[in-house]
C-alpha cells in the first residue's frame, strides 16, 4: 500500500493507548509530568487492553457517523484495527487467564449486548 500523508504510521490500538497514557501522565491533561513523552513511550503498552475495548465499542457507527459515510466500511475498518491487535499478539487478562484479544470472531453488528445499547 502506498504511503500517504493521511495514513497513520502506527496502528490504531497503539495510538489510542498512547492517548490514554498521555491523559494519565501529562500535565497537559490529568497527569503531573510537564514532559511526559518518555513516560508515555514506556507506559502505553499497559493501556492496550483499554484501547482494544474502546475500538470494540466503536465497531458500529452511530447515526451521525452513518449519515456522514458508509457504515459498512467503517465497521470493516474497525474490525481490521482489531485484527491487527490480535496479530500483534495482544492479550487480555492477567498471566493466568491471558488470551488473544480476538481469539473468536466478533459477533455480527447489532447482536452483542455487551458492547451495544438495548
Amino acid at each position: 500500500m502506498p504511503q500517504s500523508d493521511d495514513i497513520a504510521q502506527t496502528d490504531a490500538v497503539e495510538r489510542i493507548a498512547r492517548v490514554l497514557a498521555g491523559r494519565q501522565l501529562s500535565a497537559n491533561a490529568e497527569g503531573a509530568d510537564c514532559s511526559a513523552a518518555q513516560a508515555v513511550d514506556a507506559a502505553w503498552p499497559s493501556f492496550r487492553d483499554d484501547a482494544v475495548a474502546i475500538l470494540r465499542t466503536l465497531r458500529e457507527p452511530d447515526a451521525a457517523m452513518a449519515r456522514a459515510g458508509d457504515g459498512a466500511t467503517w465497521t470493516r475498518m474497525v474490525e481490521a484495527a482489531l485484527g491487527n491487535a490480535a496479530r500483534s499478539g495482544e492479550t487480555i487478562g492477567g498471566a493466568s487467564d491471558a488470551r488473544p484479544a480476538m481469539a473468536f470472531d466478533a459477533p455480527p453488528p447489532g447482536t452483542d449486548p455487551l458492547h451495544e445499547g438495548p
